[in-house]
């Protein structure tokens, strides 16, 4: 029988076609698609500007310098995330540290958000960007996090890497709240390219740097120019930026995706409505819903309830992989990996992210997953928790 994974990217002739037109033209990399593509996105995700760059490490990395992180700079962010969400500081010279998490929502906890605020204010150690993450696809408490961010004077730097096409309080992620948004578009995620990024903001300013950082810093526009131009083949390094631009072929691809994201949406939307009624009677917590947002379902992670089952998540992890079934764990607390714990971190710092580790399990999701599938995902992981 068939393995089915946790996640599959869907390519279809349309998108094959996107991708063959671009490498009949002129350009592969650094021409118009890439704009095309910033632009559409932009509008769909109802913000001002839109900047594509080669990952969302990248992008985190990028948004975080655009937001002025460097060495002396405190950032904070949730220990249930890939480590891309605390490495980027580091890149930027900086020092991290952990809010845990709700252990309903599983993102960012407001109120131990609020409580480490206001230990830090009167030491003088209040942070200069707190990263929330938008695990699983659900939004984080957004309008909260912009009152803490407005009375604490830090820096809003949104991870939504799980989040495109997700919409909080009636609008889509990006277009209020945070001073920067990120998405990403690996090769699992909603929409894909292989790897890509995007760095999404209402903040003329701070999307120009971002566009100068991806391209090692250089501007082409006379108008920036510090010197007086010799000729047309002038340009400037007036920062020091990296090479994180994306391509053409790249661009095309996730181009081509977007125009069927709300499709995707649905088809995502439905599969997480029925799991939710497959598994009802399992011991299991399920994904949290809240009314006041939409999430993309990036993932569709449980927890095993030790209360109504002996079964451990280890257990359950390797029996359904043995029996081909592609479930995954979303993810190891960050501040738990060897090299954080090198820079003092220890386990039992954050216990709400380490309970929900110990037990989660993400099933498979993604838009071609069948209902014969699914019907099987639910009765291998009964039978494994019975």
């Amino acid at each position: 029988m068939d393995s089915i994974p946790y996640s599959r990217q869907e390519i279809t002739e349309a998108d094959i076609a996107a991708v063959s037109a671009v490498l009949r033209s002129e350009l592969v990399t650094q021409g118009p698609v890439v704009q095309r593509f910033e632009q559409a996105f932009a509008q769909r995700h109802a913000v001002a500007h839109a900047v594509a760059v080669s990952n969302a490490t990248s992008a985190l990395h990028l948004a975080c310098l655009a937001l002025g992180v460097g060495p002396g700079s405190r950032v904070w962010t949730s220990p249930i995330s890939f480590v891309a969400s605390a490495n980027c500081a580091l890149y930027c010279g900086a020092t991290v540290d952990f809010v845990d998490i709700d252990p309903l929502t599983r993102n960012l906890s407001v109120d131990r958000l609020r409580d480490k605020l206001e230990d830090a204010e009167p030491r003088g150690e209040l942070p200069d960007v707190v990263i929330p993450v938008d695990f699983a696809g659900l939004p984080c408490d957004l309008r909260e996090l912009r009152a803490l961010a407005d009375r604490y004077g830090f820096k809003l730097l949104e991870d939504a890497s799980h989040a495109t096409g997700a919409s909080y309080l009636g609008a889509p992620v990006a277009s209020a709240w945070a001073d920067a948004t990120v998405f990403s578009f690996h090769a699992v995620k909603i929409l894909t390219c292989a790897e890509g990024g995007m760095v999404a903001t209402n903040d003329a300013a701070l999307a120009q740097r971002v566009r100068s950082l991806r391209s090692h810093g250089i501007t082409r526009d006379e108008a920036e120019f510090e010197f007086a131009s010799p000729g047309a083949w002038y340009y400037e390094q007036q920062t020091l930026g990296v090479n994180a631009r994306i391509t053409e072929l790249q661009a095309a691809l996730v181009l081509s995706q977007l125009g069927r994201l709300d499709d995707m949406q649905a088809r995502r939307e439905a599969l997480a409505e029925r799991y939710d009624t497959l598994l009802a009677k399992l011991p299991l917590l399920l994904p949290p819903r809240r009314d006041d947002r939409r999430s993309a379902w990036h993932l569709y992670a449980v927890e095993i309830d030790a209360a109504r089952t002996p079964v451990r998540r280890e257990a359950a992890f390797a029996a359904l992989r043995e029996a081909g079934i592609g479930v995954n764990v979303h993810y190891i607390p960050i501040h738990t990996q060897p090299y954080y714990q090198r820079l003092g971190f220890a386990r039992g710092d954050f216990p709400a992210a380490e309970r929900y580790y110990a037990r989660t399990l993400s099933l498979p999701l993604f838009p071609a997953l069948t209902h014969e599938q699914q019907d099987r995902v639910v009765s291998v992981l009964g039978s494994v928790l019975a």
